[in-house]
């Protein structure tokens, strides 16, 4: 896939207030190119994941000949706002004082994201979009999406996701934030490295929510009589450290300040109202030992929407499943694509 930048023209205005002027959205696409004559698959992402899915992030499943082939159809994602992938956020700077936002950049919601992906698909002329498939965090844009222009689309698949965010993962996300403040230098705002010991214990807690215990099987400790476990603790260390190569705390708040504010519902009656008005081909796919979206919460949600369909996915890797399991998810999607013509 080939990255691009839209650049919006003009102030774009937030939805819980401030603006900015020549708002950015980072996004990958499909090497020819949009036209007419193809079908357009426009791919949500995860929290901290890149617009890149065919290099990054689900290479298993987009590319060449793949099950979401590139070259078959129109394949897009693009990069949410507030992330540290390229689009903009907390780090991009501020022309007013030739230096990065902080924590100065406007507070940023799913639909904010929504709005700017919107004006990215009407600059590339794309009158519809034929399948959505979004993962994870990029599940509350396509439901914000599709109650805000449900006209727009055709096919849709949930993927570890949800309509509303529970307290559950509000109270991750509170202990991630409390991690974040707790770094005295994240509030100096000298540079974007501030924050770094914070943003490190943060991304321990999420790295925490996307696997459940069975799927850290691999970090049992070498010997049964060590002292002072920490196998698991140095992999986390280990990953942690890696993950702070190439973002920084800033952003890490305010993606984690919206998801905090996904809930589909709000404004337009609740949540079971907006689900039961959806009338495009609706799938759900849920991992089995998801903590963060479990069966109990996705299947009721499926349920709300007229003629969804539910599959649970037996998986022993939690939330991450929908990065691993993707043979049984190209299965899934497979048929749908099949009968996009």
């Amino acid at each position: 896939m080939i990255r691009h930048i839209y650049r919006h023209k003009g102030r774009f205005d937030f939805e819980a207030g401030g603006s900015i002027d020549n708002l950015e959205v980072v996004y990958h696409t499909s090497p020819s190119g949009y036209s007419p004559d193809k079908k357009v698959i426009w791919l949500l992402h995860a929290l901290t994941a890149s617009s890149d899915a065919e290099g990054e992030w689900w290479p298993a499943l987009v590319g060449p000949g793949k099950t979401i082939d590139t070259e078959k159809y129109f394949v897009i994602c693009a990069n949410v706002l507030g992330s540290a992938c390229g689009s903009s956020g907390p780090a991009q700077v501020n022309p007013k004082t030739g230096n990065p936002y902080y924590l100065d950049f406007p507070k940023v919601t799913v639909h904010d994201t929504v709005e700017a992906f919107d004006l990215l698909r009407e600059s590339l002329g794309i009158p519809a979009i034929d399948m959505v498939v979004s993962t994870s965090m990029g599940g509350f844009m396509a439901f914000d999406w599709v109650a805000w222009k449900p006209e727009l689309f055709r096919k849709i698949f949930f993927i570890a996701t949800g309509a509303r965010v529970t307290p559950w993962l509000t109270g991750f996300n509170s202990a991630m934030k409390m991690a974040l403040l707790a770094d005295p230098t994240f509030m100096e705002r000298k540079t974007l490295k501030g924050g770094m010991d914070g943003l490190k214990a943060a991304r321990t807690i999420a790295l925490l929510t996307y696997r459940c215990e069975e799927g850290l099987f691999k970090q049992t400790e070498d010997s049964q009589d060590v002292m002072f476990a920490d196998k698991a603790g140095s992999y986390y260390r280990h990953q942690s450290s890696k993950f702070v190569k190439e973002w920084d705390a800033y952003s890490y708040l305010y993606v984690c300040n919206e998801v905090d504010s996904n809930n589909v519902g709000r404004g337009r009656g609740g949540v079971e109202k907006v689900l039961g008005e959806i009338k495009a081909d609706c799938t759900f796919i849920c991992m089995s030992s998801d903590e963060l979206f479990p069966p109990e919460d996705m299947e009721p949600w499926s349920k709300m929407v007229p003629g969804a369909k539910y599959h649970l996915i037996d998986t022993p890797y939690g939330h991450d499943g929908f990065l691993i399991e993707t043979e049984r998810i190209g299965e899934i999607l497979q048929p749908a694509l099949d009968s996009l013509g």
